[in-house]
């Protein structure tokens, strides 16, 4: 798959990579940024949001692009934005690729501004954006209109790459179920076999992860659950170098959050984690048990009976600026700011938007919390085998719960 896409962008064919979750868009995502980075190409990595930025390394649309706070483009020229200045000009130029992330979030407004910027700024490169329309929807104040129903959609004419194979779950019950729940085709026999997943959960909590739809649900049962462990309280603060001495207080800040950072990791012996990054040694989303703490070391027990000795790592916020190298002018990447942090959170609980990315074993979804479209399903999708999947009894039936916007699901079956 990766060589036939890279040939593809590479002779200037824009791409939308799809499929469903666990289906591996970010890992193919990476390659490909990889692969450019490897031959010294300029690589624009963007997103919506500012945590699905942080995910991949990168940059928010309104950052990359200067467009303020604007939400369309009368409130560009109404902001005195509408021109792009030089730097932008430059910037977007150098860009052999832009990457946009999480494309489902993106509004069609947003779209027509990142297209109107890349006609004013000359763009000649290639576009890939992923995502899933049938996934998180964008966040907007008055009615919903997705990327796909911009202008620019049809005049980027992306060509569609769609990821078909669950990496996540080898059940192929579960995973048939999970692409109707998906779809909203919501029937008897999904009905029984969800029905089959209320389970109890007995008295000891800590075996599992819960997932919220609000960040207040899931602080109170982490901090129940934190506090009913005895032992010594450690708390981790992060660490911040700064390599940009004019950056404020408020924008670190900002960028822990949406990097799913704490200000204070708090720890105890015993306490569930679930890992927040990928390496060598563990997954993101994967569990684990603190055994030992130290002053700079936790050691974490995987599932796997496997003890690991976790330091702190750096998470690195740049920005692209011009600077001179070897006497010629150039764009690059410059360090802002690195975060130091153990890749680690508290397992008890986690919202459904913050699992994003997540494959977790031993699972419960709260299903009284679900309110958004395809909430279910990405809860039901970070599951990892039916076996560790508990649900919680709705108020209401499956049906109600695994609803989907029915302009993204009209859009996605005709595509």
């Amino acid at each position: 798959m990766l060589p036939t896409l890279l040939e593809k962008l590479q002779n200037y064919k824009n791409i939308f990579l799809t499929g469903g979750a666990g289906t591996g868009k970010t890992m193919l995502t990476r390659q490909v940024i990889a692969a450019y980075g490897a031959e010294g190409k300029k690589v624009a990595k963007l997103a919506s949001t500012g945590m699905a930025a942080a995910l991949i390394g990168g940059q928010t649309l309104h950052s990359f692009f200067d467009l303020g706070i604007a939400t369309d483009q009368e409130d560009l020229e109404r902001r005195g934005k509408f021109m792009p200045k030089k730097k932008i000009i430059k910037l977007v130029r150098v860009m052999e690729l832009i990457i946009i992330d999480e494309i489902s979030m993106v509004s069609a407004e947003v779209l027509d501004m990142v297209h109107l910027r890349l006609m004013q700024c000359g763009f000649s490169g290639a576009i890939m954006v992923t995502g899933d329309f049938l996934q998180l929807p964008p966040v907007s104040q008055g009615g919903i209109r997705f990327a796909f129903e911009a202008a620019s959609w049809r005049r980027f004419d992306f060509e569609t790459v769609s990821l078909t194979h669950n990496w996540r779950s080898e059940d192929e019950t579960f995973n048939m179920v999970l692409n109707k729940v998906r779809y909203a085709h919501v029937g008897d026999a999904e009905h029984a076999y969800l029905h089959e997943l209320i389970k109890p959960t007995g008295s000891d909590l800590s075996r599992y992860t819960f997932l919220y739809g609000t960040n207040r649900s899931a602080h109170r049962h982490n901090r129940e659950q934190l506090d009913a462990i005895e032992g010594d309280l450690f708390a981790y603060e992060t660490q911040s170098v700064r390599h940009n001495a004019k950056l404020s207080d408020q924008e670190i800040v900002r960028f822990m959050n949406d990097a799913r950072i704490p200000e204070v990791l708090e720890l105890k012996v015993g306490v569930p984690i679930l890992f927040t990054r990928n390496s060598w040694n563990y997954v993101n989303g994967e569990r684990g048990v603190v055994v030992k703490l130290e002053h700079e070391r936790v050691f974490v027990r995987k599932h796997d009976g496997v003890v690991i000795k976790l330091e702190r790592v750096g998470i690195e916020k740049s920005r692209w600026e011009e600077r001179t190298v070897a006497k010629v002018k150039q764009m690059i990447e410059v360090p802002q700011f690195t975060l130091y942090q153990f890749p680690i959170t508290l397992a008890f609980a986690i919202t459904i938007h913050k699992s994003q990315g997540m494959s977790i074993r031993d699972l419960v979804i709260d299903t009284t919390e679900i309110f958004a479209p395809s909430q279910f399903y990405v809860a039901l999708s970070r599951a990892v085998s039916p076996d560790s999947l508990i649900l919680k009894q709705p108020r209401v039936n499956w049906s109600e719960l695994a609803f989907v916007d029915s302009k993204a699901l009209y859009w996605s079956s005709n595509t």
